[in-house]
């Protein structure tokens, strides 16, 4: 039971601290939609998104007035549209894109996730056709968000998808470029991705999931920052001892908000994701939490060690506050939307080097990161696949969410807007790497991957 200690914390996490629920996100199954006449199939697809998810804007919101807790987005995901469209006759996916673009905008939701193949082993078909439709969903709609994975643990990477999609991302940013590649931004490259991720872009409903949940996904690295203030330069058991007793508070309100959709809108509740999601506000930054375990500036040597211990630390706390934890749950590293990692990236203290070196520990990967216009293909593919590597080999999801700027060369800075924030351009190696991604095939799994 609250007493009123926890109520006044909780009110002062909120008003002061930038506390808030960050999305609650509908999954949507979308198997019984498959038609092999794909107009008939994006008809059934907007027809059921609707017709399951024309609630949940409002409940949102009445949950937010009720209980005084901010709920930043309300959004959906739905089957990977690879899946739904595979049996559909027609050369690409893109009315199925709009279909969803149209249900997000009847629904009044921030974005809606699930343009997505799952290839981390082959493609089918139906998963080219949806990887080739890419650039032109993205450019056409504007809720639409896609995901890729082309790797796992167990099955190792294909490296044919990863030469693909460092071809649509070169294309989406193209595209976009009149929006600084913000197609760019809607776009996620994964290894090992989870089935319940709430937050996007790399939000999907998996195949495992039921017809339809409610997923939670809660922030709060500004009430992380304020904790560990309280307790500066004592030693890293209590940082760990403080961020999990943090992690808890966040999380209980996570599971309070997540019950209530669930109840109201009348569907199971799925999960609450833990991970710490920054913004550009100040104040509000996964970069500053880092920075105040002693570190100069995020990037410096001894990030990646801090960072290990946070992201570990909310995991312990959280799962002590939900009878339900999924998603990525951990720390996210989004360049773009870290009013600190934009200011360490800027300064050139946070390379492209050392925010690899911390997709070991973090909840994803390259995220949000800005490089110049005229990166070659093929060397974002590689970006991609050393992240895919990092995940496979350490059995933890990992992900790229890379913009070529079009246009701007290192030291420049695009303006994405809202909670996407501003992305410095970052240098990149100038080594190439064609031959390398040419070889096509597929890396094998880890001997580790052989658990049975």
């Amino acid at each position: 039971m609250l007493n009123a200690r926890d109520i006044y914390e909780t009110l002062d996490m909120i008003n002061r601290q930038h506390l808030d629920i960050r999305t609650i996100t509908m999954g949507i199954s979308l198997r019984d939609c498959a038609d092999r006449d794909l107009e008939r199939c994006a008809g059934r697809i907007y027809e059921k998104i609707v017709r399951r998810a024309e609630r949940l804007v409002r409940t949102g919101e009445e949950i937010e007035s009720e209980l005084g807790i901010p709920i930043v987005n309300k959004r959906i995901s739905v089957t990977p549209i690879a899946l739904v469209g595979e049996s559909c006759e027609g050369e690409n996916f893109v009315p199925l894109a709009m279909a969803l673009d149209r249900a997000a905008r009847e629904c009044g939701v921030n974005f809606i996730g699930g343009f997505s193949a799952l290839v981390h082993k082959g493609m089918t078909v139906g998963d080219g056709k949806l990887i080739a439709s890419i650039p032109e969903a993205l450019s056409r709609t504007d809720y639409v968000c896609s995901s890729v994975n082309v790797g796992s643990t167990r099955a190792g990477i294909n490296m044919d998808a990863v030469r693909l999609m460092g071809q649509a991302i070169k294309q989406t940013a193209w595209l976009t470029r009149e929006q600084n590649g913000l197609g760019c931004a809607k776009l996620v490259v994964f290894t090992n991705a989870v089935e319940d991720n709430p937050f996007m872009a790399g939000a999907f409903h998996g195949v495992g999931e039921p017809e339809c949940c409610i997923n939670v996904g809660v922030s709060g690295p500004g009430v992380v920052h304020h904790a560990l203030k309280s307790i500066h330069g004592q030693p890293f058991d209590v940082v760990a001892d403080t961020v999990k007793k943090t992690a808890y508070q966040i999380t209980r309100m996570g599971q309070l908000v997540a019950q209530e959709a669930s109840q109201r809108l009348g569907v199971p509740f799925g999960i609450v994701d833990l991970s710490l999601a920054p913004t550009p506000a100040a104040g509000d930054s996964v970069a500053r939490v880092l920075e105040e375990m002693g570190l100069e500036v995020c990037g410096t040597h001894g990030t990646t060690a801090a960072l290990a211990l946070l992201n570990d630390a909310v995991k312990k706390g959280g799962v002590m506050a939900s009878g339900h934890v999924g998603g990525l749950s951990g720390a996210f590293i989004p360049v773009s939307e870290d009013e600190g990692m934009i200011a360490a990236a800027s300064s050139g203290q946070l390379t492209i080097d050392k925010l690899e070196a911390m997709t070991a520990v973090c909840s994803v990967g390259i995220d949000m990161v800005a490089v110049p216009g005229d990166t070659d293909e093929s060397t974002i593919s590689a970006i991609i696949a050393d992240e895919s590597a990092i995940g496979m080999v350490n059995n933890k999801t990992t992900a790229v969410r890379i913009i070529p700027a079009v246009g701007k060369q290192v030291g420049d800075t695009i303006e994405l807007g809202g909670l996407l924030g501003s992305a410095p351009v970052m240098p990149l190696h100038q080594g190439r790497c064609e031959e390398f991604i040419a070889r096509g095939g597929r890396i094998p799994a880890p001997m580790h991957s052989l658990k049975n």
